[in-house]
C-alpha cells in the first residue's frame, strides 16, 4: 500500500508561485546527479535507494545508496530486488489489455459475468460494474477501503473480493476517485477465470518473460534463490528499524512484483516504445491509447501557477496520468511494508525514472522531480529540501496519536472481571477476531492474520490498548473499545488504530460466541 499513490498525489500537486523557465536541454553532468542523489539518501535517513533513468531506448543512469540493511555492509546495486507494490497494477492493466486484444474479453464487460460471486455495497451497482470501472478507481469506495482485509491475511483473492460487499461506499458510483486495492485483487481473478492461470503465472508468461525481466518475481520465498535483495525496514520515533518481508503473491494484481532497476527500466523502455518489444508488438497502438486515457479526473486549479505547468491530472487504468512542463507525464508509485517506490515516465521525451527505496520516509518524489527536470531542461529546484522540510512540518503537525494519549483517563477500573471479556467476534468484511484470556493478560488474534496478534493492556475503563507481537510498518499505536447493552453483556468492538493505510474501523466485529 504503502508512500502509497494517494500520497503521492498530496505531495506533487502542492502549489507555488515559482516561475519556471523552460531551456534547451544542455549536457547531463551524471556526477552531478549522483553526489545530489547521495545527500538526498542521507538527509532523507532512507536505509537505501535505487534509481535508474532510461532515454531514448537505453539506461544511462543507474545509482544506488546505503546499505540493505541498516547496521550491515552489503550495498544495493540496479539488480537489488525491492518491493514494487502497486507499480504492479500497470502490469494488471497491460494483461487486460492483451486479452481485450485476442477477444477474450472487454474494458466493458460486466466484471459479474465472469465473477457470480461479485458484489459491492448496493446490488444495482454490483451489477454494473466494469472491468474499466475496476482500473480506474471509480467503483464508489474510499481510497484503500478494505484493505484491512487482506493486510497481512492468508485470505484466497476470492474471499477478498467477497468480504468487499460489506464496505460503505464513500460516493456515488462512476462520480469520484477512491483508490482501491481490494478492486485490482478483483481484476486479477477475473484475469484467473479468463486464462485459467493465477496472475503470477500469466504476468510471468505474458511480461517477464517476452521482456527479459529475469530477476523479477512475485514471491519473497524466492528471494533467497535469486539473492541481492533490499530488507524492508519501519520507522519509529525517527529511527529505522528492519522487518520482515510479507508475501503479496495472492493478492499480485493489486502490487505483488518484486523487482529491480534493472528490470523495471525494461518495462518502461517497452512502454516508452509504444507496447513494442523488439519486433513484438505485445500491446496495440489502441491498448496504449485506452490504458494512457484519463478515466478519473482530479481537479487542478486553473487559477494559480504550480511547480509543474499542471492542467490536467487523472487516473487512467493502472497509470496516474498529468502533463509536466507542456509533456505527458505517467506514472505510479507503490508502498509495501517498509518498501516505497515510484515509476515515472515522460513518453514525449521517451524518458522514464524509477527510484526504489527500503524505508517509510523515503524521497521517491524528490528523486524522481529531480530527475526529470534535469533530464527535461527546467531550471532545477532542490526537491529534496522542499520535500523534506513538507515531510517534516507533516509529521509534526500528526498529532494522532499524542492527542489520545493526552485524553487517556488514568486509575480507572474495567466494568467486569477481565475474564469476562473474553469471546470470538465475526466481522462481516473479514471472518473471526478471536479475544482470549492467557495468564490474566487478555490476547487478540485475527482468525486469518496471524501476523497481527496482539496483547491487550488496560488503558481505561473499558478501553484497551493494543500490544501488537510484532512491529508493523504502516500501524503502531492502536486501541480496542468493548460495547455493552444495558445489562453490561458485550455486543462487540471498535478499533481505534490511527494511521493512513489500514482502516481497522471498517471490522466493525460483533460478538457471536
Amino acid at each position: 500500500m504503502k508512500l502509497k499513490f494517494f500520497l503521492f498525489i498530496l505531495i506533487v500537486t502542492v502549489s507555488t508561485t515559482v516561475v519556471f523557465s523552460q531551456k534547451k536541454q544542455s549536457t547531463i553532468d551524471p556526477k552531478k546527479l549522483d553526489t545530489y542523489f547521495a545527500q538526498m539518501a542521507a538527509d532523507w535517513d532512507i536505509p537505501s535507494m535505487s534509481i535508474g533513468i532510461v532515454k531514448d531506448g537505453k539506461l544511462v543512469f543507474a545509482k544506488s545508496y546505503g546499505h540493505l540493511e541498516i547496521g550491515k555492509s552489503e550495498k544495493p546495486d540496479a539488480n537489488t530486488l525491492y518491493a514494487i507494490a502497486s507499480n504492479s497494477k500497470a502490469f494488471t492493466s497491460a494483461i487486460i489489455g492483451m486479452l481485450v486484444q485476442e477477444g477474450k474479453l472487454s474494458w466493458d464487460d460486466k466484471v459479474k459475468d465472469y465473477l457470480p460471486y461479485f458484489e459491492v455495497y448496493d446490488p444495482w451497482v454490483s451489477k454494473e460494474i466494469t472491468i474499466r470501472d475496476l482500473l480506474s478507481h471509480r467503483v464508489g469506495l474510499g481510497t484503500f477501503s478494505g484493505d484491512v482485509i487482506w493486510y497481512k491475511s492468508n485470505l484466497s483473492a476470492s474471499a477478498i473480493v467477497k468480504g468487499t460487499k460489506y464496505l460503505s461506499k464513500s460516493f456515488d458510483f462512476r462520480a469520484g476517485y477512491g483508490y482501491s486495492n481490494v478492486m485490482y485483487i478483483a481484476a486479477g481473478e477475473v484475469i484467473k477465470k479468463v486464462t485459467g492461470k493465477p496472475w503470477s503465472e500469466v504476468v510471468q508468461e505474458r511480461i517477464l518473460i517476452p521482456l527479459d525481466m529475469n530477476r523479477t518475481i512475485t514471491n519473497p520465498n524466492q528471494l533467497e534463490e535469486k539473492g541481492n535483495f533490499a530488507t524492508p525496514h519501519g520507522r519509529k520515533e525517527s529511527a529505522n528499524f528492519p522487518i520482515e518481508w510479507e508475501n503479496w503473491e495472492e493478492i499480485g494484481a493489486m502490487g505483488g512484483l518484486i523487482s529491480s532497476v534493472n528490470d523495471v527500466s525494461k518495462w518502461m523502455i517497452f512502454n516508452l516504445n509504444k507496447g513494442i518489444h523488439g519486433k513484438d508488438t505485445l500491446l496495440t497502438a489502441k491498448t496504449i491509447n485506452n490504458i494512457w486515457t484519463p478515466h478519473n479526473n482530479f481537479r487542478v486549479d486553473q487559477t494559480k501557477k504550480n511547480d509543474f505547468n499542471r492542467h490536467f491530472s487523472a487516473y487512467g487504468l493502472g497509470w496516474s496520468l498529468s502533463d509536466y512542463h507542456g509533456n505527458l507525464r505517467m506514472g505510479h508509485t507503490g508502498g509495501y511494508d517498509g518498501m516505497i517506490t515510484a515509476v515515472t515516465m515522460v513518453p514525449d521525451q521517451n524518458l522514464g525514472v524509477v527510484v526504489l527505496t527500503n524505508g517509510m520516509k523515503s524521497p521517491i518524489t524528490a528523486a524522481t522531480n529531480y530527475a526529470l527536470d534535469t533530464y527535461l531542461g527546467i531550471k532545477v529546484k532542490d526537491w529534496s529540501k522542499e520535500l523534506l522540510k513538507l515531510n517534516d512540518s507533516n509529521e509534526a503537525k500528526d498529532t494522532r496519536v499524542a492527542d489520545r494519549i493526552k485524553k487517556r483517563v488514568l486509575n480507572t477500573q474495567p466494568s467486569l472481571p477481565i475474564e469476562k471479556y473474553v469471546g470470538t467476534f465475526k466481522s462481516a468484511i473479514y471472518g473471526k477476531i478471536i479475544i482470549s484470556n492467557e495468564q490474566n493478560t487478555l490476547r487478540l488474534n485475527f482468525e486469518h492474520s496471524p501476523n497481527l496478534s496482539a496483547s491487550l493492556s488496560h488503558w481505561h475503563y473499558d478501553v484497551w490498548k493494543i500490544e501488537w507481537d510484532t512491529p508493523h510498518a504502516w500501524l503502531d499505536f492502536g486501541m480496542v473499545k468493548f460495547n455493552f447493552d444495558n445489562n453490561l453483556e458485550i455486543l462487540g468492538i471498535d478499533f481505534d488504530v490511527p494511521n493512513d493505510d489500514i482502516f481497522f474501523e471498517e471490522l466493525k466485529p460483533v460478538k457471536i460466541e
